[in-house]
């Protein structure tokens, strides 16, 4: 019975800032809330800074450097308070003169969602970082 009495009930009348935001494709997000990209490159090229610079390429570096990146990127992520999931994914090798492909496909709102894509190489190393994020 109470299904057709909520089925009965009038519409509710939206605010209209959340109807903007929804016609905008901000699912309730403001412009403040949504990611800078250029912040997540800078963010991503410091955790690798920090982590490996000038480092020569270490086999038993590698599990540990990885872990750092991430952890340093996910923190600073965190640390800007947005109402967002994120992802990372790191890939490391040897510079050796060989080619590093990778790719990734995803669904999403590409308003308030992104993916971001860091390449960086020195000497011996080659590093590629992908950040996701999505809005909760």
């Amino acid at each position: 019975m109470a299904a057709v009495a909520a089925a009965l009930a009038p519409p509710q009348l939206l605010d209209p800032l959340a109807l903007a935001d929804f016609e905008a494709g901000l699912d309730g997000l403001h412009e403040n809330d949504l990611v800078d990209e250029a912040e997540v490159d800078s963010i991503v090229r410091e955790a690798i800074l920090h982590t490996i610079g000038e480092t020569p390429w270490t086999d038993s570096k590698v599990a540990s450097w990885t872990s750092h990146i991430i952890e340093g990127t996910l923190k600073k992520l965190a640390a800007l308070q947005k109402p967002m999931k994120y992802v990372c994914k790191v890939g490391l090798t040897q510079r050796s003169g060989a080619g590093l492909h990778a790719a990734c496909c995803s669904r999403w709102n590409p308003k308030t969602d992104g993916q971001l894509s860091v390449h960086w190489e020195s000497q011996t190393v080659l590093v590629l970082v992908t950040v996701f994020w999505v809005a909760l």
